[in-house]
């Protein structure tokens, strides 16, 4: 069964020159590893926080996901993990041009990230069956970051009412980009 340390161990040797090209590794898949990643973006192996910040970012470079599930992956294994909702947490964000059409929002995840929001990082907004808004920005190939309350707050305050789809929708602009949140007649 494959261990944390051996992961930890294959993806820095494959990440010497530059974050690790997951997208090209297609290994066998070699079983679930007790890791968990919570709500709040905290990483757990074995049912522990793992508190050393370079480990959880260098599991964070390794990370796939497949359709729904996810998995860290090396050049010759494939583990399961679990996800509680998003892999990552956008916990804050600069904005270059505020109130101009070329807007941009650049978010902080909890793993050092920088991702830019704007057409190939889109940010997109659920609502939680109380109604309760979940906006999550695309990192990258298919790994999402729930953003946080207070950076969400933040960027309402950035919002603007734009006609789009034949509705009109409060939503933010990044990158020449516009993202929706919530149609204009359920603002409150």
């Amino acid at each position: 069964m494959p261990s944390a340390e051996g992961l930890a161990a294959a993806a820095q040797t494959a990440g010497r020159k530059g974050p690790p090209p997951v997208h090209l590794w297609n290994p066998p898949f070699c079983g679930d590893i007790d890791m968990r990643i919570a709500v709040d973006g905290t990483w757990f192996y074995q049912g522990t926080p793992i508190g050393r910040k370079p480990l959880v970012r260098l599991f964070a470079s390794i990370l796939k996901r497949e359709g729904e599930k996810f998995f860290l992956v090396t050049p010759v294994e494939k583990v399961g993990i679990t996800v509680d909702d998003a892999p990552f947490v956008a916990v804050d964000f600069d904005v270059s041009r505020p109130g101009a059409a070329d807007q941009v929002l650049s978010f902080l995840t909890n793993v050092g990230d920088r991702v830019i929001a704007g057409p190939d990082n889109p940010i997109r907004v659920e609502r939680a069956p109380d109604g309760t808004p979940r906006p999550y920005l695309h990192v990258r190939a298919g790994l999402e970051a729930l953003i946080d309350r207070k950076s969400f707050y933040r960027m309402v305050e950035l919002g603007e009412s734009l006609h789009r789809d034949g509705r009109d929708w409060f939503g933010i602009r990044s990158d020449r980009a516009f993202f929706p949140m919530i149609p204009d007649t359920e603002l409150a």
